[in-house]
C-alpha cells in the first residue's frame, strides 16, 4: 500500500502536515505550497491522488489540476475548499476531480474518500465476486 503517491496542495502550512499526519502511514505523501511548486516538482511523475486547495496564492487548484491533466497526469483528483460556492457546477466532471470536500474537513470522511479513490478497482473486483 506504501507504494501509492499522494501530493497535497495547500499553502496553509497546518493543512498541510495534517494531511502528511493522517496518510503518511498508509502512502507517499509529498507538500507543496503552490501552483508553480507543484508543476515544477511533479511534472510527468506518476501520480495517484492529487489533493488541491481550491484557493492558493498563483492559481486556483482548478486551474493547477487542469495544468497537471494537461501535462499528462491521469491519476485521481480531490479539491477542498472553504469556499464551495465559488465552484462552478459541471467543473468536477470534466476535470475528473473525483471527490469536493469543504473546509473544515471532516478527517473520517476523508480518509474513507481517499482509500476509496485509490482502490476503487480493488473494492469494486471484490464486490463483484461476492
Amino acid at each position: 500500500m506504501l507504494g501509492k503517491k499522494i501530493v497535497v496542495v495547500d499553502d496553509e502550512e497546518s493543512i498541510r502536515k495534517t494531511f502528511f499526519l493522517i496518510l503518511n502511514k498508509k502512502y507517499r505523501v509529498y507538500l507543496a505550497k503552490d501552483a508553480q511548486e507543484t508543476l515544477a516538482r511533479f511534472k510527468g511523475s506518476s501520480i495517484d491522488l492529487l489533493i488541491v486547495d481550491f484557493r492558493l496564492p498563483d492559481m486556483t487548484g482548478v486551474e493547477l489540476i487542469a495544468r497537471m491533466r494537461e501535462q499528462g497526469f491521469r491519476g485521481e483528483a480531490m479539491l477542498i475548499s472553504a469556499h464551495a460556492e465559488l465552484i462552478e457546477p459541471g467543473l468536477l466532471a470534466r476535470l475528473r476531480i473525483g471527490h469536493f470536500f469543504a473546509k473544515p474537513l471532516d478527517l473520517n470522511a476523508l480518509n474513507r474518500s481517499i482509500d476509496y479513490l485509490l482502490h476503487k478497482e480493488e473494492i469494486e473486483t471484490l464486490q463483484m465476486r461476492v
